[in-house]
């Protein structure tokens, strides 16, 4: 199978975890645009959908599907998005289509957050991918020497905005032992919208599309 048909394998096994008549988040990024053409041909499945980008909010409505506003929603039943990376214990780096800050809210409001992914999205040791942080652009000079001085090689994403108005800041060649520590460190630094790791709010879920099909983890207890 190639990457993008496994890419829409999880896709499709993700609609079962979508209660029928519910209000859903969705996320950013080829693997969940799969999963927003899912959701147009499962015609009337869901009453709408909170989009974690402008992009993933354009793509629903093209399906017919009725984007809402967060703030008029108390919870969601599910949250569906891919990852950059994914480890044993289902926590992501996410972020490379900058949308980090955004999915993290979404995240935080869903009682499930089901990660869908190829294969090759899982990893022993998050790092390999590149670390995105969201930094508002005044802050950019001063978290980077923050960054530094932690050891790490931060590089500013040339050419882009994100849909909040700031800066990325991608950190390259890491090797990230402890995801939930790292997470805080980095968001303590004045600055700092977000990073891109969810580790203190990982999946609950990942569906893992293969060459023996789409498995399904659990995040550990």
């Amino acid at each position: 199978m190639t990457q993008d048909e496994l890419k829409q394998a999880v896709a499709r096994a993700a609609i079962k975890y979508v209660p029928a008549g519910s209000i859903i988040g969705v996320g950013t990024g080829s693997t969940a645009n799969f999963f927003i053409d899912e959701l147009g041909a499962a015609t009337g499945l869901i009453r709408g959908a909170v989009a974690s980008s402008e992009a993933t909010a354009a793509r629903l409505r093209k399906h017919g599907i009725a984007v809402m506003d967060l703030n008029e929603v108390d919870t969601l039943p599910v949250y569906v998005d891919g990852a950059d990376e994914i480890d044993a214990g289902l926590s992501m780096i996410k972020g490379g289509g900058g949308a980090l800050t955004r999915e993290k809210i979404v995240a935080a409001v869903a009682r499930t957050f089901v990660c869908i992914a190829d294969a090759s999205k899982r990893v022993a040791l998050l790092g390999r991918f590149p670390l995105p942080i969201e930094v508002i652009p005044m802050a950019r000079a001063y978290v980077e020497r923050q960054v530094r001085a932690m050891g790490y090689e931060p590089r500013l994403r040339t050419g882009f905005t994100t849909d909040n108005g700031n800066v990325i800041l991608d950190v390259h060649g890491m090797q990230i032992e402890n995801p939930g520590e790292l997470e805080r460190r980095l968001n303590d630094i004045v600055g700092v919208v977000t990073n891109g790791l969810f580790a203190r709010r990982g999946a609950d879920v990942a569906l893992i599309g293969g060459p023996e099909g789409v498995i399904e983890l659990k995040r550990p207890q």
